[in-house]
């Protein structure tokens, strides 16, 4: 089975992710591998989270993102790790921190599900009628 673009690119949103709460974990935690209960959860959470991302393929970086889709106690652990880890990553992981700065130049895309909000004519809903 081959990858196309766009499911490499999630999947190396997926490592980067990883990467950024290993290298957190290692320096603030002291746990290198395995990682301590609370990275490993926020690993697993942080993976469901891009699972159901509603822009799928067409993801932006989470800095980029107009969706909240992670949980105000999450979002701030994860905004912690962003923080230290992201400076960092390029020297311990140059491709995939060079990627990342790469993403965050894209454009953010419009939300899925207010795409369809916007052209009412599309479901043929017509009240009064």
């Amino acid at each position: 089975m081959r990858m196309t673009a766009s499911s490499r690119r999630l999947h190396r949103e997926r490592r980067t992710i990883e990467a950024m709460i290993a290298l957190f974990c290692r320096d603030q935690h002291g746990s290198a591998n395995p990682l301590c209960p609370q990275c490993e959860a926020l690993t697993a959470y942080a993976g469901q989270r891009l699972e159901k991302c509603p822009f799928a393929d067409d993801k932006p970086t989470c800095a980029q993102c107009t969706v909240h889709c992670y949980k105000l106690s999450r979002r701030a652990e994860i905004q912690a790790v962003m923080r230290y880890a992201g400076p960092r990553l390029l020297f311990r992981r140059p491709l995939l921190a060079i990627h990342h700065m790469l993403a965050e130049r894209r454009a953010t895309p419009a939300h899925p599900r207010l795409q369809s909000r916007k052209h009412p004519d599309a479901g043929g809903n017509e009240a009064g009628t």
